[in-house]
C-alpha cells in the first residue's frame, strides 16, 4: 500500500509494525517514526484504526483463554502474506 505521497517511513514498513507499536514494543525512535506517518498518512491511519480495532475486539472476547505461544507470530505472517497478494 502506498498513498503516493513521499514519506520518511515507507507505507508498507508502517504496515508491517503497526502491531508491534500498538503492543508499545518498538524502542521511542521507531514509534515516533510510525506516529509521525499516520499523522501524514490518511490510508495508513485508516488501517492503524482498523487495526486497533480487531486488537481490542480480540482482547475484549478472547482475552481470558490461554494463547498458544506461536499464535501471535502465525497472526502476523497471515497477515503479511494476505498484504503480498493484495500489493
Amino acid at each position: 500500500m502506498s498513498c503516493g505521497d513521499p514519506h520518511d517511513k515507507d507505507c508498507r514498513e508502517v504496515l508491517d509494525l503497526v502491531y508491534s507499536y500498538l503492543d508499545g514494543e518498538l524502542d521511542e525512535g521507531s514509534s515516533g517514526e510510525i506516529r509521525v506517518h499516520l499523522e501524514e498518512c490518511s490510508p495508513c491511519l485508516k488501517e492503524y484504526d482498523l487495526d486497533k480495532a480487531v486488537k481490542a475486539l480480540v482482547a475484549k472476547h478472547c482475552g481470558c483463554d490461554p494463547v498458544p505461544d506461536d499464535l501471535r507470530a502465525k497472526v502476523l505472517e497471515r497477515i503479511a502474506r494476505v498484504r503480498s497478494e493484495l500489493a
